[in-house]
């Protein structure tokens, strides 16, 4: 669930810059644009919050292997 979250993380923020990108050639677009921008940056900032709550929650429930698996790779 957790890698999901973080892939879709990816991928919105990743949409939103470009959708951004785009309204940007189009000066009636511009405050649309920023406010995309400001949502992939959100989404961007989201990716280490989601990996952080996934680390907290393995920890907790005694998964330290899989944690030491993380630092391994």
């Amino acid at each position: 669930m957790f890698e999901i979250a973080h892939t879709c993380a990816d991928f919105g923020a990743a949409l939103c810059f470009v959708i951004g990108s785009i309204f940007f050639f189009y000066s009636s677009l511009v405050t649309a644009g920023t406010w995309f921008f400001l949502l992939g940056s959100v989404l961007f900032a989201a990716k280490p919050t989601i990996r952080l709550i996934r680390e907290v929650k393995l920890a907790a429930m005694g998964k330290d292997d899989v944690l030491a698996e993380r630092l391994n790779d």
